[in-house]
């Protein structure tokens, strides 16, 4: 790896999920530090899908859901990486593997660091979600296996 391999580090968790970054986050934070790296973590909220759906929602339930998101992450992010690390928190919405690699591109960031597990299991940013990421993604992807 050379030295200036890795810049910026996208960690995408769910929040609701903490075998989505037990592992990943000390991968993330490993690889932060050992590349003076910058890190972003993300989480994506789902979209509601066909909008007969989302009109059983509140008018305003998305607005509400990304504000208690974003709350809610830069808790986590004040909890878990340390103050060495340079980190920002990101909220999206949309379907997790798609936003995942937008984000990546709008952010510019050169290597993806997530979590996966036995695809059996059924999680919103696991298993099928990382695969999808691994396979479409222009840039480095370190998938974490979470058991």
């Amino acid at each position: 790896m050379s030295e200036a391999a890795y810049r910026k580090i996208l960690l995408p968790i769910e929040l609701g999920e903490p075998s989505s970054w037990q592992r990943a986050l000390p991968a993330a934070i490993s690889l932060a530090r050992a590349n003076d790296a910058h890190l972003d973590v993300l989480t994506v909220i789902p979209d509601m899908g066909m909008p007969v759906v989302g009109s059983f929602f509140p008018a305003d339930f998305e607005k509400k859901a990304r504000k208690e998101a974003e709350k809610a992450l830069a808790q986590w992010l004040e909890e878990n990486v340390p103050d060495d690390i340079q980190a920002e928190a990101w909220v999206s919405v949309g379907t997790i593997y798609d936003k995942i690699l937008k984000v990546a591109k709008r952010l510019n960031s050169d290597l993806i660091v997530m979590a996966s597990h036995r695809p059996n299991m059924k999680d919103y940013l696991l298993g099928p979600n990382a695969a999808r990421v691994a396979r479409h993604a222009p840039i480095d992807v370190f998938i974490v296996r979470s058991v």
